[in-house]
């Protein structure tokens, strides 16, 4: 790739990010486009059979050997807890049951959150709507590593350390970051989740336990999947700080690969996002998109011009919280 960003800093910029004015530009264009917003009708089931193959799966590990434990959680289990996030997030933008329907997409994203294994659906709501109100915004866009992570993992060895703990500075780095108080739903989050996991392990055991938290770890961690991290918005290529992705993996992760057209709608369900290309295609067509996440980890461990400072990062004026 040519123009290729530099290590040492986060990418400054001062000026509003992309995806407001394309899709005022889309939308005044293409005003059929909204008739794709709102519910998806098939989330909920397909979540819903997720959840309870996670279920029977803890069943059907809860006296194999250790070893087939985390093998079994890093080939399949993690897999299903990843795209229940990726479904998680999409829930977050309430297209499981519609914007009028507030809490059943609050509750419904608790119950997706089950076979992770730790609570998680309730704050990522509370944090994920300042990424998409303040991308790349400095202390508002918690998406956007510290300057330690910058400055620190910054050898291959390193980022692929990084990448490895890359769940643990998602989850912890909110609270260094912005940290913010916590709600009523957080509770709710942790009390359904413990109880649940509580009920598993009186009814199984341990291992059950651990495969899906392991599960959940790995997954989001060293993994192909967990490309989508790094393809998002790492810039790959100077004056770009976003990305899509347009192969197969898409099917086990509801888009999450469209993430263009995602920052440009996020109100249209992932299973609609390829229709947005299909319809605006001349608006997305010249952008740069990765075609394999697989690529994406290699490049980013041994491309000694990407780190996790490889991130654009502007000032934002606060808007008023909504829901």
């Amino acid at each position: 790739m040519g123009n290729r960003v530099t290590r040492g800093d986060f990418e400054w910029v001062y000026t509003e990010q992309p995806h407001t004015q394309r899709r005022k530009e889309i939308l005044a264009k293409y005003p059929r486009i909204k008739a794709l917003m709102g519910p998806d009708p098939h989330l909920k089931w397909i979540v819903s059979g997720m959840v309870f193959t996670q279920f029977l799966a803890c069943y059907l590990v809860k006296d194999l050997s250790w070893k087939w434990i985390f093998f079994w959680a890093y080939a399949f289990g993690g897999c299903i807890n990843h795209s229940l996030t990726l479904a998680i997030h999409d829930i977050s933008h309430n297209v499981a049951f519609g914007n009028k329907q507030t809490k059943w997409n609050r509750w419904f994203a608790v119950f997706a959150n089950l076979p992770v294994g730790v609570p998680y659906s309730a704050s990522f709501k509370k944090y994920h709507i300042d990424h998409h109100r303040y991308l790349g915004g400095d202390s508002l866009d918690v998406d956007i590593p510290t300057d330690f992570e910058g400055w620190f993992f910054c050898t291959p060895l390193r980022k692929l350390l990084w990448l490895f703990l890359q769940p643990f500075f998602y989850s912890l780095r909110p609270l260094y970051v912005n940290p913010k108080a916590i709600t009523q739903m957080e509770i709710c989050n942790a009390l359904v989740q413990f109880s649940v996991d509580s009920i598993i392990f009186y009814l199984w055991g341990l291992k059950p336990i651990i495969y899906l938290i392991a599960g959940t770890i790995l997954c989001m961690g060293l993994h192909p999947i967990s490309g989508h991290f790094i393809a998002e918005h790492y810039m790959f290529l100077k004056g770009y700080e976003t990305y899509s992705y347009y192969g197969p993996l898409n099917w086990l992760t509801f888009n999450v690969g469209y993430h263009m057209e995602h920052h440009d709608f996020p109100s249209i369900p992932g299973s609609k996002l390829p229709m947005v290309k299909k319809i605006a295609a001349e608006y997305y067509d010249n952008l740069p998109y990765h075609q394999s996440w697989i690529r994406v980890l290699w490049d980013f461990v041994f491309d000694d011009s990407i780190s996790p400072y490889s991130r654009v990062k502007r000032k934002c004026k606060l808007a008023k919280e909504s829901e």
